[in-house]
């Protein structure tokens, strides 16, 4: 029975996704240790490393399909590692002995690393498209509330005027550099790896450096310049890469959580009935996805941790830190992908109310455009000394609970110096947006195509 919760039959879909946890599957794990020996024996095979004849006899045997899984099982319990059992698998399914050739001045290790990197090649195409995805729906969300006014938020209290455009652009602007930061990373990441025992290929007499470009060419990774059994910088690479992306989707959550708010009431995730209800409270409408995804990054940024650690490798083959690679990557990816698709629906069906928005702006009668009072009497009685005296009218406004133009209006320091009109307009939420929109046009037209 599965014990993890991104295996769960009832919390796997939640948590994670299906198209990631196929990547990162026994199956498709053993199917790329058969990949690596399928292109190795031929690529030997051309290079007249080894006969061509056991090259044809390795290739037409490395099917995955005619693994015996009860028998691979065992023997990696036995062994401790399952790519003897594999290339044991291999050999014995080849005539006359021709399977003996098979894995070839390879180590073990040279074939799990192999592999992990043609993973995690899948999966960060999956994460690429989920970011894709992402961004496309926050670029819509941005494009159609450029001028949908907001109150923008410090310390949890009301600030000044945004735009929900702005809003948006904003976090979308973070990923693009995420989707920027995954393109930089990817020549440094996929890279294979065949160095036989200590790294230097020494099992190899001839055509070594050759059969190692070759390979890799053949598998579609980057030849290493060296060989990187215990210098893990690249793996540790994609696991901080992937809580960075995590932030940005936790920060995605975290603001859809406090503006679905009864109190706020701005923004709601997607419709569905039954969707967040509580099993007392009827009219409950609560944040589900935004909760999956707060739980899943912040467990994804505790394990890429972990392969910090496993970057502490002894010598030239370690004992021990390599495992915790092979516990933490399919975790750190599954739960990520549960993450961007819950982002993804959240985004794609996300419900704005901009007269809400737009209520919540004039819930302070005003007071949330003091700044803009006090930057327009600044010219008439300087900015310091106008500072001190709305602080003290927003004071007596809030105390007497009237609008903050009135009193501002009957003030004689300030009526003596602009008319009404003028303190109506520094009043308006719409006259002091700033830069909002070309901000929002500048994001979204330096986008990726």
């Amino acid at each position: 029975m599965p014990a993890t919760i991104v295996d769960s039959r009832i919390f796997g879909d939640m948590f994670s996704d299906a198209a990631m946890r196929a990547v990162w599957s026994d199956e498709n794990r053993t199917a790329k240790y058969l990949d690596i020996e399928r292109a190795l024996a031929k690529v030997q095979g051309e290079l007249g490393i080894i006969p061509k004849e056991a090259a044809e006899e390795i290739v037409r045997h490395c099917d995955v399909s005619t693994i015996d899984w009860v028998k691979l099982k065992a023997k990696t319990e036995q062994i401790g590692y399952p790519i003897i059992a594999v290339v044991n698998h291999i050999n014995s399914q080849c005539r006359d002995r021709l399977g003996e050739y098979c894995h070839w001045g390879a180590t073990t290790q040279d074939i799990t690393d192999t592999a992990a990197i043609l993973q995690i090649r899948e999966a960060l195409a999956l994460v690429e498209g989920d970011l894709k995805a992402i961004s496309d729906a926050l670029a819509v969300l941005a494009k159609t509330h450029r001028d949908t006014p907001i109150i923008g938020r410090s310390n949890l209290q009301q600030a000044t005027p945004i735009t929900f455009g702005y809003k948006m652009a904003s976090i979308l602007a973070g990923i693009e550099r995420h989707r920027e930061r995954l393109d930089q990373l990817k020549p440094r990441v996929l890279v294979g790896e065949f160095g036989g025992a200590s790294g230097t290929l020494s099992s190899l007499e001839r055509g070594a450096m050759e059969a190692q470009a070759a390979l890799m060419a053949e598998l579609g990774l980057g030849q290493p310049l060296i060989s990187w059994h215990t210098v893990r910088d690249t793996v540790a690479e994609v696991g901080a890469f992937l809580g960075l992306v995590g932030g940005s989707l936790g920060k995605i959550a975290m603001d859809v959580k406090l503006m679905m708010q009864t109190e706020v009431a701005e923004v709601y995730e997607p419709f569905a009935p039954g969707r967040g209800s509580s099993s007392t409270m009827p009219q409950k409408r609560n944040p589900i996805s935004c909760l999956y995804i707060h739980a899943t990054v912040s467990v994804v940024r505790q394990l890429a941790a972990s392969l910090m650690d496993a970057m502490v490798a002894d010598h030239e083959r370690s004992t021990g830190p390599w495992e915790i690679e092979w516990i933490t990557l399919p975790e750190i990816f599954c739960l990520m992908s549960g993450a961007l698709k819950q982002t993804r629906f959240v985004l794609s069906g996300l419900e704005v109310d901009g007269k809400q928005m737009l209520r919540n702006i004039d819930l302070t009668h005003g007071l949330v455009m003091s700044e803009a009072v006090m930057m327009g009497l600044g010219p008439y009685i300087g900015r310091e000394y106008a500072h001190d005296l709305v602080y003290d009218i927003c004071r007596q406004a809030l105390a007497q609970k009237r609008p903050l133009i009135e009193l501002l209006w009957e003030h004689p320091e300030i009526n003596r110096h602009v008319t009404r009109e003028q303190l109506e307009g520094f009043c308006n939420p719409m006259n002091n947006l700033g830069q909002a929109g070309v901000m929002v046009d500048r994001v979204l037209a330096a986008r990726r195509p």
